[in-house]
């Protein structure tokens, strides 16, 4: 038996899986935000901590005395700031916080060689922007900084006393030098830290350290290892096989992800691409990233008044047909890839006297769609394949999406046994690997494959002008959006 917990946005998952890979119980404890000023996305550390501890009481005793080991993934980018004894000096500042625009163009500035070194633009959800942000804003703080810690490895720290890190993760700090896999001395230097304030690097399958004694015992496990783990969406590749070049998975989750293996370390920043290592150890992957997937469709259910996401994709799904004049672009976090611009703004446009809560509810499924072909065109111009696509996360749910996802896509979207579960999952695969010392990349297969949804002809010619329409309008407005770039 196998521990997998990863520390989400909005919630902390923890998975029992088998070494079959067969999941076999699941717990969950959910998570706020806060959003004290514009752009500003925050969480407290112990919150996490205490969802942890809530999601793993969740699992069935008898169980929890049977794990072997403990793997671990989470959000990524979240900037944990620890002082001495490790006291935490201020709320987390997670990755869809968007207020350290100006400390990315200054840190270009600085280091003209950023892109080759870390892989990867700056951008205000990476963590070195945010402890540039503290530095100006907050002095006191930083200068109390005894640790920077990412959300999972926080967790890690309360559950093994470890300061330790996995190298998929802390690709997204912009702190590492990608392609050798280690810190930067420069990267960390334009920040005014070092490396005594960074965590130990590991690879995704290593062991980490041990559950403290006390807390294995509050926790009903047995003390056992900690494996690295990885970021959110390195650890979810892991556990449905996306580990070989050209295999790909969209996440449907808070945010949305577009994820690639690569053969090698291949980044191109340029288009908005993220370059990480991934959690296999000696590969590296490719992202594109939108801010907003399926948080859209709460926020429609919300200004829709309906009971929750649930009910508006039965409106939506009910009504059935791709028409209409409504059109939605769902940067309400701003954006990443391709536009890199935080101060992008969530749009809905073409409203008449007919609209209704099925017709905002399909204009919302069909922009995050298009964000998501806005990043798989930034992905093939790279230059890498991307051949059929896996689909995790909490949208996965629907197939309605699937089809609307398959058609803005022109691809393949395949539906697999677990994939709601994503990343704890991955994780607790990580943990199995690790402990069993396999080969991650021979040991990393894809679970039962449920469905796979081509894209329909029908579908792919509606939607061709609505995604004209969708690019047209976001070049008419970005210019408007405030703070935003000529």
């Amino acid at each position: 038996m196998y521990l997998g917990v990863d520390v989400g946005t909005s919630a902390v998952k923890a998975v029992l899986a088998d070494e079959a890979g067969s999941v076999l119980a699941e717990g969950t404890a959910p998570l706020s935000v806060s959003r004290p000023h514009p752009l500003w996305s925050e969480q407290s550390p112990e919150e996490w901590w205490q969802a942890v501890q809530k999601a793993i009481h969740a699992l069935p005793a008898d169980a929890r005395a049977s794990v072997r080991a403990i793997g671990l993934s989470g959000q990524m980018h979240g900037a944990t700031l620890l002082g001495r004894r490790d006291r935490v000096l201020r709320p987390a500042i997670l990755w869809n916080d968007g207020r350290s625009g100006i400390e990315c163009a200054e840190l270009e500035a600085a280091v003209p060689g950023l892109a080759g070194i870390t892989g990867n633009r700056a951008m205000p959800g990476f963590t070195a922007p945010k402890l540039a942000w503290v530095r100006r804003h907050e002095p006191a703080v930083f200068a109390a900084i005894e640790r920077v810690l990412l959300p999972k490895d926080y967790v890690r720290l309360k559950l093994t006393g470890e300061y330790a890190s996995d190298l998929s993760d802390s690709a997204g700090t912009l702190w590492l030098d990608v392609a050798k896999r280690q810190w930067s001395a420069t990267m960390l230097a334009a920040t005014s830290l070092d490396t005594r304030q960074m965590p130990r690097l590991h690879e995704g399958t290593e062991a980490t350290g041990q559950l403290l004694p006390g807390v294995a015992e509050s926790l009903g496990l047995p003390p056992v290892e900690v494996f690295a783990g990885g970021g959110d969406n390195a650890a979810g590749a892991v556990g449905f096989g996306v580990v070989r070049a050209g295999e790909a998975f969209l996440s449907l989750g808070t945010s949305g992800v577009l994820f690639l293996a690569c053969a090698g370390y291949q980044p191109d920043a340029s288009r908005g691409v993220h370059t990480f290592c991934h959690a296999v150890p000696g590969q590296w992957h490719q992202m594109s990233v939108i801010l907003s997937a399926a948080s859209c469709l709460e926020w429609a259910a919300r200004v829709c008044g309906t009971a929750g996401p649930g009910e508006l994709m039965a409106h939506v799904e009910a009504r059935g047909r791709v028409t209409g004049s409504e059109v939605f672009l769902p940067y309400l976090s701003g954006e990443r890839t391709p536009h890199n611009n935080p101060h992008a703004k969530g749009v809905l446009f073409g409203l008449t006297h007919e609209t209704d809560a099925a017709a905002i509810g399909q204009a919302v499924l069909e922009g995050v769609a298009f964000a998501f072909r806005d990043g798989l065109d930034a992905l093939l111009a790279t230059g890498n394949p991307v051949g059929a696509i896996t689909v995790i996360g909490g949208g996965a749910r629907s197939r309605y999406w699937g089809r609307l996802l398959a058609a803005a896509l022109e691809r393949p979207m395949d539906f697999r046994d677990g994939g709601v579960v994503g990343a704890a999952y991955g994780a607790a695969r990580l943990a199995w690997m690790g402990h069993q010392r396999l080969d991650a990349a021979l040991a990393s297969q894809p679970p039962a494959l449920l469905e796979t949804i081509t894209p329909d002809s029908s579908i792919v010619t509606a939607l061709q002008p609505r995604l004209a329409r969708f690019r047209d309008l976001y070049a008419a407005l970005h210019s408007h959006f405030p703070d935003g770039p000529p």
